[in-house]
């Protein structure tokens, strides 16, 4: 058996928490056993032990916080464990030192898009015996600017269960109905955490360019997350005049019934994105979607399946919205099939335990 133990600084609960806790679900099928560490006050500890991860609370107070490291240390000697899987900045200090400390293999998985540091005291990457990184444009960028050694790097992107974001399961008149969608409204709508990067600002910028351009047209635009930004985002809304097209649903749980009730599904992102959760649940779910060029979208792409934009483009983006109004009837399988065969949790999983065996040469 194969035993590794995940750490998360963040206490937050988006695409990057949310990857861990269906790593960690998906690796059972397989000869692994997983533990997580993690703050006490964070999202991911309430969902680890919600799905019955054995999951245990640490500081992490800094990338130098000598009680994480020495607790780590200990959770490694006491429960065999045989890689340290570190997620955030914070936690791969402490988590890569531990490892080391132990004698055990750590594992760096890299999750956003943005730069990371190239200064040589920023070494911490470097000395881990390998990199997963959520899409190929990371890769390519911690290569170049990180010194990360190309034999110890590879682009694993995050799977959603294909048995899950199924359109079959789903009727699209009843998924209407459960978010309040009437019969002759375009729905147009966002899944995402509500943060800066996300730029939900240029989403309802845009949903004021429909409704001006096609005064003719209902439109409902919907927003399902929760984070730091839900005051800015309401204020935004309310001074554009839009609170009767906007929904905001807070956090969901029903994100295939969500995105099956949607028109358009919309990524506007500018920076942080490894390959998408969303945008892959949206094509598994066959819903015609837009997205920005950011992080490592582009490896979703294929055969026009859906159409990207600019990252700084507000007029981009509100060109593609108006280009795709004229093609939301489309059935596109040939997307769902491309993203199952290729992006699935099976696909993520087998590739994540088939590179733990590799690491331990076993």
């Amino acid at each position: 058996m194969i035993k590794v133990l995940h750490t998360e600084w963040s206490d937050g609960w988006g695409g990057q928490e949310i990857r861990i806790i269906n790593e960690i679900l998906a690796l059972q099928k397989y000869d692994v056993k997983s533990y997580l560490a993690c703050r006490k006050d964070s999202q991911i500890f309430k969902k680890a032990k919600l799905n019955n991860i054995d999951v245990f609370t640490l500081p992490f107070k800094g990338n130098l916080d000598l009680r994480t490291i020495a607790e780590l240390f200990f959770l490694i000697r006491k429960f065999g464990i045989d890689i340290v899987n570190t997620h955030s900045g914070k936690d791969t200090w402490v988590g890569g030192f531990a490892a080391k400390l132990s004698g055990k293999k750590f594992l760096r998985t890299r999750h956003l898009s943005n730069h990371i540091n190239s200064s040589k005291l920023n070494f911490i990457n470097e000395i881990s015996d390998f990199v997963i990184t959520t899409g190929e444009t990371i890769r390519k960028d911690m290569i170049k600017n990180n010194r990360i050694k190309p034999e110890k790097i590879i682009s694993i992107p995050t799977g959603p269960d294909a048995s899950y974001f199924d359109p079959k399961k789903f009727t699209k008149n009843n998924s209407r109905i459960e978010f309040g969608i009437d019969d002759e409204e375009i729905a147009i709508g966002m899944l995402a955490v509500l943060r800066k990067f996300k730029r939900h600002d240029r989403f309802i910028f845009s949903a004021k360019y429909l409704i001006e351009k096609y005064p003719e047209k209902k439109f409902k635009f919907l927003i399902a997350g929760e984070g730091p930004q839900r005051p800015k985002i309401e204020k935004l809304i309310k001074d554009q005049r839009l609170n009767k097209n906007f929904i905001l649903l807070g956090h969901i749980d029903c994100q295939p019934e969500f995105l099956r009730s949607l028109d358009i599904f919309v990524l506007a992102s500018d920076s942080g994105e490894g390959v998408p959760q969303s945008l892959i649940q949206a094509l598994m779910m066959n819903t015609p979607s837009i997205s920005t060029n950011v992080g490592s979208v582009s490896d979703l792409f294929y055969e026009d399946n859906f159409l990207m934009v600019m990252k700084d483009s507000q007029v981009d983006l509100n060109h593609a919205l108006s280009k795709l109004l004229d093609k939301i009837d489309l059935e596109l399988n040939k997307t769902r099939s491309h993203i199952k065969n290729n992006f699935s949790e099976d696909v993520m999983g087998l590739k994540i335990y088939n590179l733990y065996k590799r690491i331990l040469n076993r």
